[in-house]
C-alpha cells in the first residue's frame, strides 16, 4: 500500500491491488474516500469523489482538500501509476507543507 502525500493529516495512498481507472484512496482519522481522475483521449476532465464501501467517507472540508491536492496533482500521480503498476518501480511519499 504505497502512501504517495501527506497533507496536513490526510494520507493519500495507492492499494497495492489497484484496478484502472486511475485513482487514489485518501485517509483521515478512521475515514476514508476515493477520487478518479478521469481522462479523455488523453486530456484530463474531472476528479470524481466516491464513498469506500465500508468506510465513513471524509467530511466535507477534508473532500475539499483532498480533491484540491488530485486536481493539483493529477499528472504526478498518474505518473506514479504506470511507474507502481506498469513498470513495478517503487513509488515515495511526499510531505506536503504548504496549502495548495
Amino acid at each position: 500500500m504505497p502512501k504517495l502525500y501527506e497533507y496536513f493529516g490526510l494520507i493519500i495512498l495507492f492499494y497495492s491491488n489497484e484496478h484502472e481507472p486511475i485513482h487514489v484512496h485518501c485517509k483521515y482519522q478512521g475515514k476514508e474516500s476515493k477520487a478518479e481522475i478521469v481522462f479523455e483521449n488523453g486530456k484530463f476532465v474531472e476528479v470524481r469523489i466516491s464513498k469506500v464501501k465500508g468506510k465513513e467517507p471524509l467530511d466535507n472540508q477534508n473532500l475539499k482538500k483532498f480533491k484540491k491536492l488530485v486536481e493539483v496533482y493529477r499528472d504526478d500521480i498518474a505518473r506514479k501509476w504506470i511507474d507502481f503498476f506498469v513498470y513495478n518501480k517503487p513509488v515515495e511519499s511526499e510531505k506536503i507543507t504548504k496549502k495548495i
